[in-house]
């Protein structure tokens, strides 16, 4: 089982855009955009602690 199994997925809550001003619609997308490099910071610091562990554990031939 691969540890990504055992986290929570966190189902976006619905947005009505027809509700929204233009000024919000630009801070969503700017919130959403510091979300993208969040999680892109979180898959390389995930693929890097993946990399040690095969590492470590990789048989010596």
């Amino acid at each position: 089982m691969d540890s990504d199994d055992l986290e929570p997925i966190i189902k976006p809550k619905i947005i009505d855009f027809d509700t929204l001003s233009i000024e919000e619609l630009k801070e969503y997308i700017s919130d959403l955009e510091k979300e993208i490099l969040k999680v892109r910071q979180y898959i390389k610091s995930k693929k890097q602690d993946r990399s040690i562990a095969e590492n470590l554990f990789k048989k010596n031939d």
